[in-house]
């Protein structure tokens, strides 16, 4: 596959960068990849693991001379690093983002940056529940959505070269407005993971007074919760904080369907209940046939070895 950059610089090197540079390097998709982490351990780990040519000891140091920088911090930390690395951005390059809330990006990190400097925000729809540069892998992106939220007037070569450069690694690309990208994600994402927190949470209470049975008999939708519950902390702190409005108004939608919930059950309206489930057992079905998971019916069970199937 033909290079598409000379030099890519990571800033952040946890999962979605680690499996970007993977991916790269397994693609030959770069000339050079270069890497900077905040925590000197994480730069350490990088420079055993080797998915970087180079760690430097600062972000300025990192984005000199790259023709793409890929910022893949927390949402909270997004500005910070713009104005940090933004006078030793080259001309002509273009800056990306792997965050998962998009307008306030645009809006708070494109001001900082130098003229001729391509700003295209992005948002590669994969990731699991570890984080850190150990956790990546390089098919992360593959049969996956990356969503690219380009600004008016953004220069379509520069935006041709970063969509080649997902669809290379992998993924399905398309384009979206930043505010719907936010809505649409706030449904089918950040809203469900505030849900899977709060169940949880509510497990956790649970489970000290019926002495952990909560946890001992968990099924399998149980189980689901507390895989997304264990995702970064700090990157859905920042999401829920920074995509606040369309969290905010799914929240209430969600809260007058669970209050439609609650009527049928209270009332015994079986009819309601049964059509409910009806509808939204099509929207599973819609996820498989995209070929965005699988309908294996192994509920998350790893076979043991020694097991037969029959």
């Amino acid at each position: 596959m033909s290079r598409i950059y000379e030099r890519v610089a990571l800033i952040g090197l946890g999962l979605i960068a680690g499996s970007m540079a993977r991916a790269m390097k397994r693609h030959d998709l770069a000339g050079e990849i270069t890497g900077f982490a905040r925590s000197a351990e994480t730069r350490d780990t990088v420079r055993e693991l080797g998915f970087c040519d180079r760690v430097t000891q600062t972000a300025g140091e990192a984005v000199a001379g790259a023709d793409l920088v890929v910022l893949a911090v927390p949402m909270g930390a997004m500005e910070a690093v713009a104005r940090d690395i933004a006078p030793h951005l080259a001309e002509g390059a273009t800056l990306t983002d792997v965050g998962s809330v998009k307008a306030p990006v645009l809006r708070g990190v494109g001001p900082l940056l130098p003229a001729g400097v391509h700003f295209i925000p992005g948002h590669p729809i994969a990731g699991t529940e570890h984080s850190g540069p150990r956790a990546g892998f390089a098919e992360l992106f593959e049969n996956r959505y990356t969503l690219l939220t380009p600004p008016e007037g953004t220069d379509t070569e520069a935006l041709a070269r970063l969509r080649a450069l997902w669809e290379a690694m992998g993924a399905h690309v398309e384009e979206m407005d930043a505010e719907h990208h936010d809505l649409v994600l706030g449904v089918t994402s950040h809203a469900p993971h505030l849900i899977a927190y709060t169940m949880v949470g509510v497990a956790d209470d649970l489970s000290r007074v019926t002495d952990s049975e909560v946890i001992k008999y968990s099924a399998a939708g149980f189980r689901d919760f507390t895989r997304i519950a264990a995702s970064d902390p700090t990157m859905w702190r920042d999401v829920f904080l920074t995509n606040k409005d369309a969290t905010l108004e799914i929240l209430g939608r969600f809260t007058e369907e669970l209050f439609a919930l609650q009527r049928a059950i209270r009332t015994g309206d079986g009819d309601f209940l049964f059509d409910y489930f009806t509808r939204t057992r099509a929207i599973r079905r819609g996820i498989i046939e995209a070929g965005q998971d699988t309908a294996a019916p192994d509920f998350g069970r790893v076979p043991v070895a020694g097991d037969k199937e029959g």
